[in-house]
């Protein structure tokens, strides 16, 4: 018989089960790639986790950083230690935790962040990617857009939080990342960053334009994490900003933990 390789084999045959094979392979290599970071999973009511996970952990790869920021090995295996700021409402697997202190920056539910690099993003040529437009050399307001540059901020609670100072601009994306919103005046006076994300731009009483933020009162814009540095946001900095709003949305005033029904 042409095709045939013996009595119950042919060509045809062969080829199905070699591709089952490679299929099988192919789903092993993906599986074992997507655990790099975040792996071995860890029991949430006891800790636990699997301390010698060889079969379905890869073995360690060398990733070149780019802009002259050394190597990084995964997995590291590296396990978040950091106190959690809240306790279980009950000790069975599953069961949310409730914040402890300050629930918008326990770090818990909405709130919580990674810890990343304490540096900035950057652009593909290495320089920060998200900026001040006063430092953003040929960026500016589109015409015929709104600029927000001292529009009046409100917080959920119709009180006004402060002023737009800047926009923060994405070099890389040509948007509006962040505002900059200036906060009281004299020697209590601060500035701080509010994602692009968790504003809706309206019109307030007079017609008068205004940002207006729903996840956070005005008073608990002066909590809102700061940057070391002025002009600059790390990528850790970034995600704890936007984790305090976020928390917000859950934690910001009491009703909004009660059941809808």
């Amino acid at each position: 018989m042409i095709g045939s390789l013996g009595g119950s084999l042919d060509v045809a045959q062969m080829v199905l089960y070699a591709f089952w094979i490679f299929f099988a392979g192919l789903l092993w290599y993906l599986r074992q790639e997507d655990r790099r970071e975040g792996y071995p999973l860890e029991d949430d009511a006891t800790g636990r986790f699997n301390k010698n996970p060889f079969l379905f952990i890869p073995p360690k790869k060398t990733f070149i950083l780019p802009h002259g920021q050394g190597t990084k090995q995964v997995p590291d295996f590296v396990r978040d230690t950091r106190p959690l700021s809240g306790r279980r409402i009950a000790k069975a697997s599953g069961y949310p935790l409730e914040p402890l202190g300050n629930p918008l920056l326990a770090g818990i539910g909405p709130g919580s962040w990674a810890e990343r690099a304490e540096r900035p993003d950057m652009t593909a040529h290495g320089d920060p990617r998200i900026v001040p437009l006063r430092h953003a050399e040929g960026f500016a307001i589109a015409a015929g857009q709104t600029d927000p540059r001292g529009l009046p901020v409100v917080a959920c609670d119709g009180q006004q939080a402060g002023t737009v100072s800047d926009v923060w601009v994405d070099r890389s994306e040509q948007l509006i990342r962040y505002y900059e919103v200036a906060l009281g005046t004299g020697e209590g006076a601060r500035h701080v960053l509010l994602p692009n994300n968790f504003v809706v731009i309206r019109s307030g009483r007079g017609n008068r334009r205004q940002l207006y933020v729903h996840a956070i009162t005005a008073a608990q814009f002066a909590d809102v994490p700061a940057t070391a540095q002025t002009g600059t946001v790390t990528l850790r900095e970034e995600d704890k900003i936007a984790a305090y709003y976020g928390a917000g949305l859950l934690y910001a005033v009491s009703d909004r933990q009660e059941p809808l029904l």
